[in-house]
């Protein structure tokens, strides 16, 4: 079985696929990639299968040895790439294009330069060990294989289908440092449990990403709080990716792959899927704009 040997990798990188829905009644969440479009990019390039698991490596920064010929891809977050040969010689690479490497070659990826979780893929897929189905890591539950660390050797699988019919994509566009990025909501299912000012609340004004985020949820931050006009307790009840629940303080948090199954605070809206991809590339201190939908 070929392998790559994990020479550097920051804090945060793991393995991850689709996730393992249908234990929620075990109270277990799905996990799975946070920014699926871009994991499934990254699989569309090298000709996967969608369930075919990836590297979700936080900043980038990771650096892989080959042990065969294998045909890659970077997505997600953009970082700088380079491949060095093993008599020493580099050749440049770059994310949203097939990368190719040989025996011996070292695949060095940079920090990001815009955007938090970059997404690597290789022809066959990753073929760590899954847990109850999947190869993605839940940083909740602490379930699936571990968080990748330097010296692991990752097997690659045989989740290969046909050939693609490119080696490069467009990569997406980027708001500008300061910008705010907007993200998609749609009303309820506790919007009622709000002020009716609440559309005005949230959609009107610029809110900050806190630096206490993670797969769980992104936290946020703004001037006004949502004020709440239903004040009793809400038995727990369940919640989807996307959520936006409310705690006590007024500031959502918006929950991302890895979130509990249930919640006990209000939820006041859902973000599109589309707008998921985006939240899970938001950085600490990132501005962000709701626009509700309905």
């Amino acid at each position: 079985m070929s392998t790559l040997t994990v020479l550097q990798v920051g804090p945060g990188t793991s393995t991850q696929d689709l996730g393992r829905p249908g234990f929620s009644d075990t109270g277990l969440g799905a996990a799975g990639a946070a920014d699926r479009g871009a994991a499934a990019l990254a699989n569309r390039l090298v000709g996967n299968r969608p369930d075919a698991a990836v590297l979700e490596a936080l900043l980038g920064s990771v650096t892989l040895r080959s042990d065969a010929h294998v045909v890659a891809s970077l997505t997600g977050a953009p970082c700088p790439v380079t491949v060095e040969a093993a008599d020493g010689r580099v050749r440049g690479g770059a994310c949203f294009e097939v990368v190719t490497l040989a025996p011996g070659d070292v695949l060095r990826v940079g920090t990001a330069t815009a955007g938090l979780r970059t997404y690597l893929a290789v022809r066959g897929g990753l073929a760590v060990q899954p847990v109850l189905g999947s190869r993605s890591w839940d940083s909740l539950a602490r379930l699936g294989p571990p968080p990748v660390t330097v010296g692991d050797v990752l097997p690659i699988g045989d989740a290969a289908g046909a050939w693609p019919l490119v080696d490069a994509v467009a990569p997406p566009r980027w708001s500008p440092p300061g910008e705010a990025v907007e993200l998609d909501v749609t009303a309820g299912p506790r919007d009622d449990w709000f002020s009716p000012e609440w559309r005005a609340v949230l959609a009107g004004q610029v809110h900050h990403v806190t630096p206490d985020s993670d797969r769980v949820g992104v936290r946020t931050t703004a001037a006004r709080p949502l004020v709440r006009v239903v004040t009793r307790e809400l038995p727990s009840e369940g919640v989807e990716t996307g959520s936006l629940q409310v705690p006590p303080a007024g500031h959502p948090v918006l929950f991302l792959t890895d979130h509990p199954v249930t919640g006990g605070y209000p939820v006041v809206a859902v973000l599109t899927p589309t707008s998921v991809d985006r939240a899970a590339q938001l950085r600490p201190g990132d501005a962000v704009r709701f626009r509700v939908l309905d």
